[in-house]
C-alpha cells in the first residue's frame, strides 16, 4: 500500500516590513526546493526576475553555478520533507540586490486530506512590494512618498508603480489560481519578460542605495 506524501503547513513572513506582509501556503513534502522557490514566487507576488536562496539548519541551497563565490547546494535535488520538522524555520531570500529576506516557518506536518490541493494557498495579508524598489527601506520610502501628494518624488514614483499600487491588496483566489496554473501538467509556453526598470532613486536618501 502506497503512503500519500504528507502536507506541509508553512508561513512565509517577509522581513523587515510592517505591518508584516505574509502567506500561508500547504505544500507536499516530496515538494523539491527548487518547486518551493516557484510557489513562493507565486504566494507571494515576485516576479521570478532574480537569484534567490534557501538556508536550512545553516546551509545554502539553490541553483550552482560555477562562477558564484559562495557554492550552494543543488536545490533540485532536495525535497521539503527531507530537511525540515514542525516548528523548523528556514530562510529564502530573494533578489541578492534588494536583499528581499523572508522566514519560512513549518507550523505543521501531517497527513493529507482528502479533497485537498497542494500546493495553495491558504491566508495572507497585504500586497507584495514591486520588484527592484531598493528592499525593505525603499519600499518604505516609496510608501511614503505615494501617500503624501505633496512629496517632490510622488508623481514621479506614482508614474513608476504604473499610476495606483494598493500595499492592502491580497487575494487569495488569485494566487490559488495562479498556483494551479503553475503545476498544470501540459507545458505552457515561456511568456517574454520586459527588463525590470530599477525604482528611481532619491538624489538626497540613502535608503534607496546599495
Amino acid at each position: 500500500m502506497t503512503t500519500a506524501p504528507r502536507a506541509l503547513q508553512l508561513k512565509i513572513t517577509l522581513k523587515n516590513v510592517k505591518p508584516a506582509i505574509w502567506r500561508r501556503v500547504l505544500v507536499s513534502e516530496d515538494t523539491t526546493l527548487a518547486e518551493l522557490h516557484m510557489i513562493l514566487q507565486v504566494a507571494m507576488g515576485w516576479e521570478n526576475y532574480h537569484l534567490h536562496a534557501f538556508t536550512i539548519h545553516g546551509q545554502r541551497f539553490g541553483l550552482p553555478d560555477p562562477d558564484d563565490f559562495v557554492p550552494v547546494v543543488d536545490e533540485r535535488k532536495h525535497r521539503i520533507g527531507a530537511l525540515v520538522h514542525k516548528g523548523n524555520k528556514l530562510e529564502y531570500e530573494y533578489d541578492f540586490g534588494d536583499g528581499w529576506e523572508h522566514t519560512v516557518l513549518v507550523e505543521a506536518v501531517r497527513e493529507p486530506i482528502a479533497g485537498e490541493t497542494m500546493p495553495s494557498c491558504l491566508d495572507g495579508k497585504r500586497a507584495c512590494p514591486p520588484e527592484d524598489c531598493g528592499g525593505a527601506w525603499g519600499y518604505a520610502d516609496l510608501l511614503d512618498a505615494l501617500a503624501d501628494p505633496k512629496s517632490e518624488r510622488h508623481d514621479e514614483l506614482r508614474e513608476w508603480v504604473g499610476g495606483e499600487y494598493d500595499a492592502e491588496r491580497f487575494e487569495l483566489a488569485e494566487v490559488n489560481e495562479a498556483l494551479a496554473e503553475l503545476v498544470r501538467p501540459r507545458r505552457r509556453a515561456a511568456r517574454p519578460k520586459g527588463k525590470q526598470q530599477k525604482m528611481p532613486k532619491s538624489s538626497h536618501s540613502k535608503s534607496t542605495l546599495h
